[in-house]
């Protein structure tokens, strides 16, 4: 009987190639399969940052809707764990690679529990957040002292609770709801505290110093950084 594979959940980071850690890059070398997400159209992003190491495996493409309908969503991840598992009951390693970290807004995690929960062994491999690439980016800190970060995904849920919070926010996934944020910080003066970078060290990255400069058609990785304190 085949001793059983082990799935990787790999953080790519946030677009750059050079961010990939050296561990990530052995696991992903190392690796029999890669597991990439599949959103049905457009790029895989999180491929194009590791094709070097990629090129020549081969793929298991992982359905990733862009949609909010919850069993559409559930029924895909699970798919997905089932064809994994497979792979590692043939003794196969996969690495599934995922942008940013695994463990934030990760379109892996779903499918790690899965497996996982399953008996199945899994096991996540850390990368650089877009967040901390933005705040480079921009030449800034996040926070400092005594001051507390909020991460919000802004495209997900109303953020107008998160703005009575005392800290300082990452707001992520804004791309639709640029507009409707740029109002929200406007209302509590908070406008010109923010600062946004597109497609952050993926082609067509775009930096803005002021949110208020950005366009409102900026695209889906688009992140919001906002010091509470003005600095």
């Amino acid at each position: 009987m085949n001793k059983r594979g082990i799935l990787y959940g790999v953080g790519v980071g946030p677009g750059d190639p050079e961010l990939l850690t050296l561990k990530a890059q052995r696991i992903i070398s190392q690796a029999d399969v890669v597991a990439v997400p599949d959103k049905g159209a457009g790029e895989k992003t999180a491929l194009n940052i590791a094709a070097s190491l990629v090129e020549g495996k081969p793929l298991l493409l992982c359905s990733a809707p862009m949609v909010r309908d919850q069993a559409q969503l559930e029924a895909a991840y699970t798919q997905n764990a089932e064809r994994i598992i497979e792979l590692l009951d043939q003794g196969k390693t996969v690495a599934f690679l995922t942008l940013g970290d695994p463990s934030i807004y990760s379109t892996y995690w779903y499918t790690h529990r899965r497996v996982a929960a399953r008996g199945y062994e899994a096991k996540m491999i850390p990368g650089v957040p877009s967040f901390c690439a933005v705040a480079a980016a921009l030449g800034e800190g996040l926070c400092e002292g005594g001051e507390r970060l909020l991460i919000v995904p802004a495209s997900h849920q109303d953020i107008s609770d998160c703005l009575a919070v005392d800290a300082n926010y990452i707001f992520m996934k804004a791309g639709r709801e640029l507009g409707a944020l740029r109002d929200a910080l406007a209302e509590q003066g908070l406008l010109d505290r923010a600062a946004m970078v597109e497609n952050c060290g993926m082609a067509g990255e775009r930096i803005y110093p002021r949110f208020a400069d950005a366009p409102v058609d900026s695209g889906y990785f688009s992140v919001v950084v906002v010091k509470k304190d003005g600095k």
